[in-house]
């Protein structure tokens, strides 16, 4: 029998453990700076765990990624931030689902977040978090066209005060061209860090 211990680890963390160093293009690292007090700052989630919620909205499609195992739905969700055990589902085939859908807080911490808010260390959650399936084709092209894109405009509009900030995950960065570039210097920043 083959083990491959390297199985559930994201593709680009793959080359690091496996002492061939980075992909081809992945050599700098992703930083965007976070210019505000925490304290001012609106924050939004997102998890890689294929949540998604139980009424009004598919499963992950987990038929895509078996039979084409390096090329997972690519699509994301939208998870109100007073979602509870009961409302949320998981899919994914890279994760024990059981050990998310007992407490989905280990994927998706919003509840520790309004926590957070209430006692002033941030300055608010967001009424929504998002949700992938982190597991992907390796150059990400969905993502960077479509998905990546789609959170972006569902951010913006969730933005009601100018106070308001953006966490993705850092990969994020690299892989959507339309959180780069703009006319000024504050525009040509990631705007998931603003």
């Amino acid at each position: 029998m083959i083990v491959d211990s390297y199985r559930f680890l994201p593709r680009s963390f793959r080359p690091y453990y496996e002492g061939r160093g980075p992909f081809h293009g992945e050599e700098e690292p992703v930083w965007a700076p976070f210019e505000k007090r925490l304290g001012e700052a609106k924050i939004a989630l997102l998890t890689s765990a294929g949540v998604f919620m139980r009424e009004g909205q598919l499963p992950f499609d987990v038929v895509r990624e078996q039979s084409h195992p390096d090329r997972g739905d690519p699509s994301w969700r939208a998870i109100p931030a007073g979602a509870g055990p009961q409302d949320v589902g998981v899919t994914h085939l890279h994760l024990n689902t059981a050990d998310i859908q007992a407490d989905p807080e280990v994927a998706l911490p919003s509840h520790l977040l309004a926590q957070l808010a209430a006692e002033g260390v941030i300055g608010a959650a967001a009424e929504s978090h998002f949700a992938v399936m982190g597991y992907q084709d390796r150059h990400l092209n969905d993502w960077r066209e479509k998905t990546a894109p789609e959170i972006v405009a569902a951010l913006a509009t969730s933005r009601p005060t100018a106070s308001s900030s953006r966490l993705l995950d850092p990969t994020a960065a690299r892989t959507c061209p339309c959180w780069h570039g703009g006319s000024s210097e504050r525009e040509s920043r990631p705007s998931w860090s603003r």
